[in-house]
C-alpha cells in the first residue's frame, strides 16, 4: 500500500512539471511573437520600410530566438507590405 501511494504521489509531481513546463513554453511562443510584430512596425515608422531579415531585427533590436526551442519563419514580400511571421515551438 505505501509503495502505491508513493508512486501516485511521483506521478502528481512530475504531472504538474510538465504542464508547468509546455505553459512556459507556450508563454514563451507568445512573448517571442509579440516581440517579433513589435520590432518590424517600429522598423516600419523609423526607416518607412519592413526589415529585410530576421538576422536584422535580431542585431537592431536585441531580440534572442532560441532555437533550440522555436523555429521562426520570417516571410517578406515588398519592403511596405508586412511581413509574414510565424513561430513554431520545436
Amino acid at each position: 500500500m505505501p509503495f502505491i501511494f508513493t508512486a501516485a504521489v511521483i506521478a502528481v509531481i512530475f504531472s504538474g512539471i510538465r504542464q508547468a513546463d509546455e505553459s512556459g513554453n507556450a508563454e514563451g511562443l507568445r512573448i517571442l511573437e509579440e516581440s517579433l510584430h513589435r520590432a518590424v512596425v517600429m522598423n516600419y515608422a523609423i526607416e518607412g520600410r519592413y526589415p529585410q531579415s530576421l538576422e536584422y531585427i535580431e542585431e537592431k533590436f536585441g531580440i534572442h530566438i532560441d532555437k533550440t526551442k522555436f523555429i521562426v519563419h520570417y516571410t517578406i514580400f515588398a519592403s511596405n507590405i508586412l511581413p509574414t511571421i510565424t513561430v513554431i515551438a520545436i
